[in-house]
C-alpha cells in the first residue's frame, strides 16, 4: 500500500534550521527560531542583502485547478529539489496554507508525495502565527470603525456604507452575513456585517506586497473602509489604525524559513487567494530569496489567467 503524504512527512529526517539557513549563507544571528525546524529571518538581514544581484526567478502556473488543486506546489517543490540535486543554488518560495482549505475539500498546501515542505503539520496549521496576526490586525481596524461610529467621532462614517467586514481563517458559512452590535445601547449601533476568510483580507494582500514595515504602514493607511453620508471615501488612516495594525504585524512580516524533504531551503510567507487577490507569497520573501540563491522557484495561485497574470502585472 502506498504511503500517504502525512506518513512520508512524519518519516522525514529534518535537518536543524541553522544548517538549512547556512546553505544560502543566512547567519545564525539573522534567525528567530520557532523550534528546531522553522525560523523567521530578520528584516535587518533582508535589508543587508538587498543590494546584491538577483538570481533567476522561475514561476510555476497551471490550468484552472480542480477542487483538489492542480499540483503547483508539488511541482514547485520538486523543481526546486531537482535544481539543488544537479548542483544549483536553489530556493523555493511558497504561500502559507489557510486553515479553511486545510479543513475543507482541498486539504493542506505543503506539496505531496516526496515533494513536500516540512514540518508539514506545523506549516498546514498555525505555523508561526502570521495568519493570526493578520486576522488580529484586520479585526482591530473593524473595531476602530465601529468605535468611531459609536462615539460619533470624525470622520463621520455612514453606518450603511461600511465596506470593511471582519475575518476568520476558517470556512464557516454561518458567519458570512450577520447583524452586529445587538444587545442594547452599550454595544453600539446595529448594522449589517459579516465575516470573510483571512486570506481574502485586504490586509493579507497589502502585507504580501509590502517591502518594509514603513511601506506596510503606508499601504495599510490607504485602504478604503467606508464612506460618509456625502459619499466621501474614508481610509484606515482616517480612523488612525495603521500604526496599531503595523505593530501587530511587526513579527509576521519577517519571512519564514523551512526545508523540503531533500533539505532544500524554502521561504513560506503570506498567502492571499488568487481569485480575489494576487495569489502570490510575499514580495519580501521572493526579493530576499533572489539575493540568496541563483534560482528561485515560486508559484501563483489558481490558473494562469488569475495567479500568473497577477504575478506579472502586480508582483
Amino acid at each position: 500500500m502506498a504511503k500517504s503524504d502525512i506518513d512520508i512527512a512524519r518519516e522525514a529526517r529534518m535537518r536543524p534550521i541553522g544548517e538549512i539557513a547556512a546553505k544560502v549563507a543566512i547567519p545564525d544571528e539573522a534567525l528567530q527560531p520557532y523550534g528546531k525546524h522553522i525560523a523567521k529571518v530578520s528584516l535587518d538581514f533582508c535589508d543587508q542583502v538587498a543590494s546584491r544581484p538577483d538570481g533567476k526567478l522561475i514561476l510555476v502556473t497551471a490550468i484552472t485547478p480542480t477542487p483538489a488543486g492542480e499540483g503547483k506546489t508539488t511541482t514547485t517543490v520538486g523543481l526546486t529539489d531537482g535544481l539543488a540535486k544537479i548542483g544549483k543554488k536553489a530556493m523555493g518560495c511558497l504561500r502559507e496554507p489557510s486553515l479553511g482549505p486545510c479543513f475543507g475539500m482541498k486539504g493542506g498546501a505543503a506539496g505531496g508525495g516526496y515533494a513536500q515542505v516540512v514540518p508539514m503539520e506545523n506549516i498546514n496549521l498555525h505555523f508561526t502565527g502570521d495568519f493570526h496576526a493578520i486576522t488580529s490586525a484586520h479585526n482591530l481596524l473593524a473595531a476602530l470603525i465601529d468605535n468611531t461610529i459609536y462615539w460619533n467621532s470624525e470622520p463621520a462614517i455612514d453606518p450603511r456604507r461600511v465596506g470593511w467586514r471582519r475575518v476568520l481563517d476558517m470556512n464557516d458559512r454561518a458567519l458570512r452575513s450577520l447583524v452586529n452590535s445587538l444587545g442594547g445601547v452599550a454595544n453600539g449601533y446595529p448594522r449589517e456585517d459579516g465575516f470573510d476568510i483571512t486570506v481574502a483580507s485586504e490586509v493579507m494582500a497589502v502585507f504580501c506586497l509590502s517591502r518594509s514595515l514603513a511601506d506596510l504602514e503606508e499601504r495599510l493607511g490607504k485602504m478604503v473602509v467606508a464612506q460618509t453620508r456625502g459619499r466621501e471615501l474614508i481610509t484606515a488612516a482616517d480612523v488612525k489604525a495603521p500604526g496599531a495594525m503595523t505593530v501587530l504585524l511587526k513579527e509576521a512580516i519577517q519571512p519564514n524559513l523551512v526545508q523540503t524533504l531533500e533539505g532544500t531551503p524554502v521561504f513560506i510567507h503570506g498567502g492571499p487567494f488568487a481569485n480575489i487577490a494576487h495569489g502570490c507569497n510575499s514580495v519580501m520573501a521572493t526579493r530576499t530569496a533572489l539575493k540568496l540563491a541563483d534560482y528561485v522557484v515560486t508559484e501563483a495561485g489558481f490558473g494562469a489567467d488569475l495567479g500568473a497574470e497577477k504575478f506579472f502585472d502586480i508582483k
